[in-house]
């Protein structure tokens, strides 16, 4: 079954309502530049209050962090109590090294040369914790570190999904058209921000949107498993 992670949480409320709608992970976004972005005291209270009421159901719950140093990433996930990474920004080989196993590489190639360029480079560090993604393949955007709403190349993931165990594909997915692209990718999992959100407030999910695009993925997946 391809899995369903819920990026950008900002409110115990939507954490409540992606666990509950049985997604697997939840991403809690630290780049302050982002209109998603959580503090670590924010995001400890939030996921505080998950893991006392979901107990061993709790989804995986990740942190995502732009170009920061390790020390500091390492100070916020012990705050928060999370065990895995999210890296969208431009860090390099040696800093997924550092981090040993509990971060995997987001990346917005241009092309399928670079694609897989930019898989053959991380491929040495990518985690083998089968919790999380291998690698996430994001939509190019020349300015954002991802949440921009803009879809990934079809044939760009098809082709990173052929040479990576475990692909997390994000990048323009919402409720109409994710079950299309889990049934030609089929991907370890997806990724959505701003595809279940409500217009015009990042960070703010519509429930609705949030449940469909979970029992999208899960119609899907059944589907391909079922041919």
């Amino acid at each position: 079954m391809t899995k369903v992670k819920i990026c950008g949480i900002t409110s115990l409320e939507d954490a409540r309502t992606a666990a509950l709608a049985e997604a697997g992970l939840l991403g809690f976004n630290f780049y302050k530049r982002s209109p998603r972005y959580i503090t670590p005291e924010a995001a400890m209270t939030i996921c505080d209050a998950l893991r006392a009421e979901f107990g061993a159901a709790c989804p995986i719950l990740v942190g995502l962090f732009v170009n920061e140093i390790v020390g500091h990433i390492s100070v916020t996930m012990e705050k928060v109590g999370l065990r895995f990474v999210q890296l969208s920004g431009d860090e390099s080989i040696d800093v997924l090294r550092e981090l040993r196993g509990t971060a995997y590489k987001a990346i917005g190639p241009r092309n399928e040369a670079e694609a897989l360029d930019d898989l053959k480079y991380f491929e040495p560090v990518a985690p083998t914790d089968e919790r999380i993604p291998s690698l996430l393949l994001d939509a190019y955007h020349p300015d954002l570190y991802g949440g921009t709403g803009v879809q990934a190349s079809i044939e760009i993931a098809q082709a990173v999904k052929a040479q990576t165990p475990r692909l997390m594909l994000a990048g323009g997915l919402n409720p109409e058209n994710v079950g299309g692209i889990v049934a030609a990718v089929q991907p370890w999992g997806v990724d959505v921000a701003s595809g279940v959100e409500v217009p015009d407030q990042p960070g703010v999910k519509d429930r609705g949107k949030l449940r469909a695009f979970v029992q999208a993925v899960s119609a899907a997946s059944v589907d391909a498993e079922n041919p």
